[in-house]
């Protein structure tokens, strides 16, 4: 087993901020309404950048978001660009948020098969439909560059699909998601679990992973647990104090060849900075227990740098973003959060699916993915 341990040192969150800070994101979700287009908005009328209701009823259980895709404007040509989720037909131009076939127009916010139409939402395939929420392939090589017809097949096996599921909304007692992505043909889940939201006491993740396509060696899991309460009665101790006996934030993670176990542990300093202890233990299994312990004994330095580097990256960042934070109270901080929430972007990534010769493929079953209409 190899156990890595690194010390650093941060400066302190104030409890009370954080606190009403969480409190105040709460509420202001907590009041937001959904519209017919699945935009959401805030009390005061403003839409959150970047989030859309995809399915279900807002703030209820099962309901599932997504990111909100810019509008497309047409070139001086009246075409869309390119890889842009739309594109032109071949013998004259297309409308914004349509894909003209090689025989015909499409209809409003579809792309036209090469045999058919398309439904509202989806792609045409050249062999048929696609269902909702995903993307149709034009051509066995699935390339985004624009067809004969001056069509843009569907994104390739590297394009990224990603969905949020609200698993339960009690901002009194606890508030539970789950996002799935797929990316690069590897298929990920993650469920967070955060408890007492307005003054939150405990943080709990699990996350999964596998590649459709392979076997055991893709597949992996792991789980983390934050007891905030913990936390804060660890920083409260006097400097001269033992640390807490029992880490406040632990992680596990297990694979076939290996399982690790990541440890934090906060301790007061005497100028009232956080001195945090990051211990990282790693266990080969099976096979390759004699075989990781030679590669280690070659490269445990540099695998202990790589670590200490790791850490102090992730202190560094804590500093930074602590010393932007404007410690606003009261009415200047919940404007101050609103805004964050509906600042726009410039550019969003559209969300699509990945696609082979054979038509959509969703590594978690049956596409699911409507709009509030298909409700």
């Amino acid at each position: 087993m190899t156990r890595l341990t690194h010390t650093v040192t941060v400066a302190p969150l104030d409890r009370g901020w954080f606190e009403e800070a969480a409190g105040t994101l709460v509420d202001l979700l907590d009041g937001s309404r959904a519209r017919a287009d699945g935009s959401v908005l805030l009390a005061d009328g403003r839409a959150v950048a970047g989030l859309r209701l995809l399915k279900g009823r807002h703030l209820r259980a099962g309901a599932r978001y997504g990111e909100a895709p810019e509008p497309v404007k047409p070139g001086a040509d009246g075409r869309v660009p390119a890889g842009s989720g739309t594109s032109g037909t071949a013998d004259g131009p297309a409308r914004p948020g349509t894909a003209g076939a090689a025989d015909g127009s499409a209809r409003p916010g579809t792309d036209g098969a090469a045999d058919g139409s398309a439904r509202p939402g989806t792609d045409g395939a050249a062999d048929g439909l696609a269902r909702p929420g995903t993307a149709g392939a034009g051509a066995a090589g699935g390339s985004s560059g624009p067809g004969a017809s001056g069509g843009v097949p569907a994104p390739g096996p590297s394009a990224t699909v990603g969905a949020v599921v609200l698993r339960a909304w009690r901002p009194a007692h606890s508030v539970e998601v789950e996002s799935r992505v797929a990316e690069d043909g590897l298929a990920l889940r993650l469920k967070v679990r955060l408890s007492e939201p307005r003054r939150p006491r405990a943080l709990g993740l699990s996350l999964s992973g596998h590649r459709p396509a392979g076997g055991s060696l893709y597949r992996f899991s792991g789980r983390g647990a934050a007891d905030l309460a913990a936390w804060w009665a660890a920083v409260d101790r006097l400097p001269s104090a033992l640390p807490a006996a029992r880490p406040p934030v632990t992680a596990r993670a297990a694979h076939r060849l290996a399982k690790a176990r990541l440890t934090v542990t906060p301790h007061p300093a005497d100028d009232g900075s956080w001195r945090i202890s990051v211990v990282l233990s790693v266990r080969g299994r099976w096979l390759l227990r004699p075989v990781g312990a030679v590669a280690l004994f070659f490269a445990r330095r540099p695998v202990e740098r790589g670590f200490r580097e790791a850490v102090e990256n992730a202190a560094a960042q804590w500093n930074t973003a602590l010393a932007e934070l404007t410690p606003r109270h009261g009415e200047a901080l919940r404007v101050e959060i609103a805004d964050a929430l509906t600042e726009t972007e410039q550019a969003k990534t559209v969300p699509g699916g990945p696609t082979d010769a054979g038509g959509p493929t969703d590594p978690w079953g049956p596409a699911d993915i409507g709009g509030p209409e298909a409700r």
